[in-house]
């Protein structure tokens, strides 16, 4: 370790360091994911904010004002919070790209900057106005020294837009398909012959590759002159390694080989471009010991790359002694649909992948859209998965993030008449849902503090550390009369202390991670949702929620050994009312955690 790196070591303060060999022995489902921005979490050195550039916010892309550009985050306030991450309970920090990207892009008058991290351009370094690589190293070492994992956010579908069309320079290019526009003819089917004996992107060997020279098949690419070594690793910089067809629909053909809102789409198909992620992020593991990888965009990209590059990433970790390291694909979806997710377990090799379909689940049942039978829609598609219930146990669930959006917001669009109190115990039950129920569960930095946002993407991205844009501080914080343009990292907020007591039950109660999910009792109306989680030994945990705003009372089935229940959260019957049966009580929007005890057999 360096000098400069052991310095910022320190500045995690004084602990027993947790061996990193036991870190890393964990499963991935004993994790609670913790997702940030490092942009918007904490501002360690402004030294560093324009990212050592010189000019207006075009250059150097840093506008504290304005929510499209760098405020000012890094990877020292991650470092320097580090206690405040733990005490929320969490055990792996998920970290959007640290990789230098392209400060500035967009339109004249629509220019945004690369703070978020996925607009790359240098694939091997930190990017300058997060930090250093000493930095991050340090940032991981302190955390395994906390006990908590590293997971790297990272793409390949696609880099920073450096690559420009001739026939649409300066304007949005339309997607340009492979039957009109085929590999072999220049600009169109009765363009001159390009490419010859190229036998299609199907046929992914080297040899073949090596045929397609000529990238002006769709559109004639280029690179201007002062970018025309700006991507490193230098391969990069070749438009041939690029679909170049102009920019995606979202839909059909386009949804894998158009460039995503003019971003450059990289010709995963070409074993040249395999090779070269796979020794990308490889390097990654190697330098600093991360523990996994989320994975950007992950349904743009075909399945044979993932059905090389994922292996190669876990042999890899393996190498360094990562014995379990999760790679979960975003797979962006906004309805409950098991089959669509799991597909990228079955064909693509995922081991993991984001349940967007546990986050309409939740929005769904607590909006009041819909009744609780939703949720018994969802388990039951776990069988859908590569691995099963099994790999269901491991899957990233969330109630919102960084591009759909706050649960928060979610909650008030739907109940716009709530009082603060109401409001407080929609978004309470809410992470009682997501820290109970089966999956790992991944909370979006700032909504513990009560964040709402006012939509998506830019409106969802808000600053833990004061802000200085007037769209987020004039929103209208849960669980709390305090704003954005206030520092929040204290622990009075009373969804952290929420968050952090349902942490502490679920660490310490392994049926909450590994045990198996029984849908106990849900309704096609608002109401009552009973599961329980574990087997039927006696020594289940019995889960009760209450997503109506009317109090109710039930029995509810419970396993035939148990024969009272201890409470971890809410009120809990002391004794089952008959074998089988438990009698719960719950307030309007309430819930319950009660662990089991097992009645003695007529044998014991």
């Amino acid at each position: 370790m360096s000098l400069t790196a052991a310095l910022l070591l320190a500045l995690a303060g004084p602990a027993t360091a947790v061996p990193v060999e036991q870190v890393r022995a964990r499963l991935p489902e004993d994790e609670i994911i913790y997702f940030v921005l490092p942009d918007r979490f904490d501002n360690g050195d402004p030294a560093n904010d324009t990212g050592g550039l010189t000019g207006d916010r075009l250059t150097t892309g840093y506008d504290p004002t304005a929510k499209g550009f760098y405020h000012g985050g890094d990877i020292k306030g991650l470092l320097q919070r580090l206690d405040y991450i733990q005490a929320l309970g969490v055990t792996a920090i998920w970290v959007a790209p640290v990789f230098k990207n392209k400060p500035v892009q967009g339109a004249a008058g629509h220019e945004s900057a690369g703070y978020h991290g996925y607009w790359i351009t240098d694939f091997t370094k930190v990017d300058p106005h997060f930090g250093t690589d000493a930095e991050f190293a340090a940032f991981v070492d302190a955390a395994h020294a906390k006990g908590m994992k590293v997971y790297m956010d990272i793409i390949a579908n696609h880099t920073a837009d450096v690559i420009q069309y001739r026939e649409c320079v300066g304007k949005s290019c339309a997607y340009r398909g492979k039957a009109d526009y085929p590999y072999q003819r220049r600009l169109g089917v009765t363009g001159k012959p390009i490419n010859a004996g190229f036998a299609g992107d199907a046929v992914q060997t080297p040899e073949n590759f090596a045929k397609l020279t000529d990238p002006a098949y769709a559109y004639t690419p280029f690179v201007p002159a002062a970018e025309a070594k700006v991507k490193v690793p230098a391969w990069l910089n070749d438009p041939r390694y690029y679909h170049n067809r102009g920019d995606s629909t979202f839909a059909g053909e386009s949804a894998r080989y158009g460039d995503f809102s003019g971003l450059d789409d990289l010709m995963t198909e070409d074993p040249r471009v395999i090779d070269g992620f796979i020794a990308i992020y490889g390097g990654w593991i190697d330098r600093f010991g991360v523990d996994g990888f989320r994975i950007d965009t992950a349904r743009h990209v075909n399945p044979e790359f993932w059905q090389a590059f994922i292996p190669a990433m876990q042999a890899r970790a393996a190498a360094r002694g990562i014995r379990n390291f999760p790679i979960f694909g975003e797979v962006y979806s906004e309805t409950v649909d098991p089959g669509y997710t799991a597909q990228f377990t079955r064909r693509d090799g995922y081991p993991e992948v984001l349940d967007f379909s546990f986050q309409a689940a939740a929005r769904a049942m607590l909006s009041g859209k819909a009744g609780t039978d939703v949720f018994a829609k969802l388990i039951d598609g776990d069988v859908l998965y590569q691995g099963g219930d099994a790999t269901a146990l491991r899957l990233p669930t969330f109630l919102g993030n960084h591009d759909m959006g706050r649960m928060g917001h979610m909650l008030d669009l739907a109940w716009p008449k709530a009082t603060d109190a109401e409001r407080l115990a929609r978004l309470e039950l809410a992470h009682v849902l997501l820290l109970s129920a089966r999956g790992v569960p991944t909370i979006y930095s700032g909504d513990e503090q009560g964040f709402t946002g006012h939509g998506g993407d830019q409106d969802a991205r808000e600053d833990m550390f004061a802000s200085k844009v007037a769209s987020y501080n004039d929103n209208r914080l849960i669980g709390t009369t305090s704003t954005t343009a206030t520092a929040h990292f204290g622990t009075d907020n009373p969804i952290f202390q929420t968050i952090a007591r349902l942490s502490q039950i679920r660490r310490t109660h392994a049926q909450l991670r590994h045990g198996r999910t029984i849908v106990r009792f849900a309704s096609d109306k608002p109401g009552l949702l009973a599961f329980t989680r574990g087997d039927d030994d006696g020594r289940e945990i019995l889960v009760v929620l209450n997503t109506s705003s009317q109090p109710l009372s039930a029995n509810v089935e419970v396993g035939a050994r148990s024969a009272g229940f201890a409470t971890l959260a809410g009120a809990c019957p002391a004794t089952v009312t008959a074998p089988g049966s438990a009698a719960i009580t719950l307030p309007p929007l309430g819930y319950a955690i009660c662990a089991a005890t097992p009645a003695r057999l007529p044998s014991e």
